[in-house]
């Protein structure tokens, strides 16, 4: 087996500044630090780890600016708490599980205006979670940016995650805009 090099000191010193910030074991000491070990502090030079590299030169500014995203209300708290309870009822709800984003797009603007022109005014959309351990789910993403495209924004006035029991991280409540 080969035995490990002993560490420089710049190494100890590190290792001192880690050492303190860890909580330790339980019925287990704080590793002892001497003085020699302690970091040095900021203001003083540090000799450079590597050849110092070439300044780059500086990116074109882009001719574009980004449209800043418009924030959509969320739904005032008492009529939220009053949806989770049930006091408010969900008047209807959409189920975009395993569905592309092309068809579920397509089916939530038609759900939605379905919804509308009925005169809804409480939904449940329910995106699904994702994978466990895996990804957040594209419609779960998704979902929120399309509600703050004009096609929806004409459509929604509101929306918010849902309480569990509705399917929480994956589920929205959405408040349907009034027709004008």
């Amino acid at each position: 087996m080969k035995r490990p090099k002993s560490l420089s000191p710049e190494d100890r010193r590190l290792w001192a500044s880690v050492a303190r910030t860890a909580v330790p074991l339980k019925n287990k000491a704080v590793p002892e630090v001497s003085s020699e070990e302690m970091p040095r502090p900021k203001n003083e030079a540090h000799p450079p780890l590597h050849e110092p590299r070439p300044a780059l030169a500086p990116l074109p500014a882009k001719r574009t600016q980004p449209k800043p995203l418009q924030v959509q209300p969320t739904i005032e708290r008492p009529t939220r708490r009053k949806i989770s309870k049930g006091r408010i009822a969900i008047e209807a709800r959409i189920d975009l599980h395993e569905m592309t984003q092309d068809r579920a797009h397509a089916a939530l603007s038609n759900f939605l205006r379905q919804a509308q022109a009925l005169g809804l005014r409480h939904v449940l959309v329910i995106t699904g979670r994702g994978k466990p351990g895996g990804s957040r789910g594209i419609l779960r993403r998704m979902v929120p940016l399309w509600f703050a495209s004009t096609e929806f924004r004409a459509l929604v006035s509101a929306f918010e995650s849902a309480e569990r029991h509705h399917g929480g991280e994956g589920a929205l409540y959405v408040r349907v805009r009034r027709r004008g």
